[in-house]
């Protein structure tokens, strides 16, 4: 089993041999609960032929979790005296197709997310009251822990919910120690909290807590989930940290304000837009979400939030692909050097859906610069060490690149997108020439798509 750690500079996070591990994950939170192992085959493949490395998914999960059974007849837990379900009662025929699912994204060589529980089930709500206290968090999290503590498994705690008292916080606390000694500290901690919101808020200095979690949220649209991000970076002790739930492709936005319309939903052009403005404001990865998907819908389920598409033929909606797209981008380079710097980009815009982002590497051999909605940018070119500047654009849509020519590094240059417009985000990649980096992606005959769809 590949175990993951955080970089030597504390933002990143990276293999236990150093290579780096770039956090792309996809929220597929009823994954446990709704799916066959057919169907979660089907599902993984698709996801690691994308690019994705991280599957975020929740063990008792959110929609009815408790009660309602998997596709094979089975509920995660035990009843105890008073009729309630007991975390200390784990259902082996419910975690014996867990342990099918987690070997089949293993055998993909991806990580799983795993969720120990929603947020509904330890914090208390009107009218229904948590299954966990203290004592049976740190029993269920040592359980959990030791079974799959030789298992490719990133734990995540929190489940849509902030930690508002400090009986709550012990909760979660228990629970972490659990999972630390079940699994002896192999695996890696997070905590994903309701949304728009941070783990930093309350969480940052927890010494259980390895890297943080934002929920950017669903919002609205040109949402700038990049000053999350950088809000995290500014801390110490520094630690990672990624969008774990963005705006998901196909929701309604703004599903939960009382003006929202429900006919108009996030597109792939808004999960590009925040995947962008999260990687270069300094997060360790991302996380791609449809509304399809999380919930794994099908017509003969009761759709939440508008669910309209079936989750298998959701699979292949752009953002997904182009997700990956931004993967092999920053994999392209050593991206672990990358500083978020936009002292070097001028005369651009610095608000709105048009903000642009740049980052740096530290020792000045790259630099990307997202431009969302095309609009031109002025560079101090010096932002490169060496003498001579190699300028490409890359295609977020296609995931192509072209260059643009090679410069020396003085003065300051304006660059103009190919194409301009919502839905025509572009990014400037600046090398050093030496460096004879790849272009991140090429046509045949070297001629670079120039998308006509916006979407």
């Amino acid at each position: 089993m590949k175990q993951l750690t955080i970089s030597p500079n504390c933002h990143y996070l990276t293999y236990s041999d150093g290579a780096p591990f770039f956090y792309l994950g996809d929220t597929a939170w009823e994954l446990f609960h709704r799916l066959d192992r057919e169907e979660s085959e089907r599902y993984l493949r698709n996801r690691a032929a994308k690019g994705f490395t991280v599957i975020q998914a929740v063990v008792l999960a959110e929609l009815d979790g408790l009660q309602a059974p998997n596709a094979y007849g089975a509920i995660p837990l035990g009843i105890d005296a008073g009729g309630q379900p007991d975390p200390t009662q784990p259902n082996e025929a419910y975690f014996t197709h867990i342990d099918a699912v987690i070997d089949m994204a293993e055998a993909l060589g991806l990580f799983v997310g795993m969720l120990p529980t929603w947020g509904n089930h330890w914090k208390p709500r009107p009218g229904a009251q948590p299954i966990f206290d203290r004592e049976n968090a740190a029993a269920y999290g040592a359980w959990m822990g030791q079974r799959y503590r030789d298992k490719p498994v990133i734990w995540i705690l929190g489940g849509d919910r902030n930690i508002d008292t400090d009986a709550e916080a012990e909760v979660i606390a228990a629970m972490a120690q659990g999972l630390r000694e079940g699994d002896e500290g192999r695996h890696l901690i997070t905590f994903h909290p309701r949304g728009p919101g941070l783990s930093s808020d309350f969480l940052h200095s927890a010494p259980w807590l390895d890297f943080n979690m934002i929920q950017s949220s669903h919002g609205a649209r040109d949402h700038d989930n990049g000053l999350f991000v950088e809000h995290d970076y500014a801390l110490a002790p520094p630690k990672p940290t990624v969008d774990g739930e963005p705006r998901y492709e196909t929701i309604p936005v703004g599903f939960y304000n009382a003006d929202a319309r429900r006919s108009l939903r996030f597109d792939a052009y808004d999960v590009r837009q925040a995947a962008y403005w999260a990687l270069l404001a300094g997060a360790c990865g991302h996380t791609y979400g449809n509304n399809n998907i999380w919930q794994m819908w099908t017509p003969d389920r009761e759709p939440v939030i508008s669910a309209s598409t079936p989750w298998y033929d959701a699979l292949d909606h752009p953002g997904a692909f182009q997700m990956g797209f931004a993967r092999k981008l920053f994999e392209s380079r050593p991206y672990q050097r990358l500083v978020p710097d936009g002292s070097f980009v001028l005369d651009a815009s610095l608000h709105g859906g048009a903000k642009v982002r740049g980052a740096r590497a530290e020792d000045g051999t790259f630099a990307f610069i997202y431009s969302p909605c095309g609009l031109p940018f002025t560079v101090r070119m010096s932002v490169i060490s060496s003498g001579r500047v190699r300028a490409s654009w890359f295609d977020p849509r296609y995931g192509l690149a072209e260059t643009i020519h090679t410069s020396d590094n003085r003065g300051m240059q304006t660059f103009t997108p190919p194409t301009s417009g919502r839905g025509y985000d572009w990014v400037l990649v600046l090398d050093d020439a030496d460096q004879e980096f790849p272009l991140p992606g090429q046509m045949e005959g070297g001629r670079l798509f120039l998308a006509l769809d916006t979407s």
